[in-house]
């Protein structure tokens, strides 16, 4: 199996939606779901922490391109 790490966001969206659709078959014997189980909530975690520091750096750039506020103009002109 690949690291997660060295998998592209699509990648692991990809696989934790076979991971689920898997486990939705119950077709899988008992230690094979648990290691599917395993590695989906890996997968969600790992997606999870992606998308928030995706988040996260929108948020920068946003506070970066927003324009002064007027109280910020008028406390430099003080």
């Amino acid at each position: 199996m690949t690291d997660i790490k060295e998998l592209s966001y699509r990648q692991a969206s990809e696989e934790l939606e076979a991971v689920l659709r898997q486990l939705e078959s119950s077709q899988l014997e008992l230690e094979e779901s648990l290691e599917r189980y395993e590695r989906g909530v890996a997968l969600l975690r790992e997606l999870q922490g992606r998308l928030a520091q995706a988040q996260q750096k929108v948020s920068v750039l946003l506070g970066e391109v927003e324009p002064e506020s007027d109280d910020s103009v008028d406390a430099s002109l003080s």
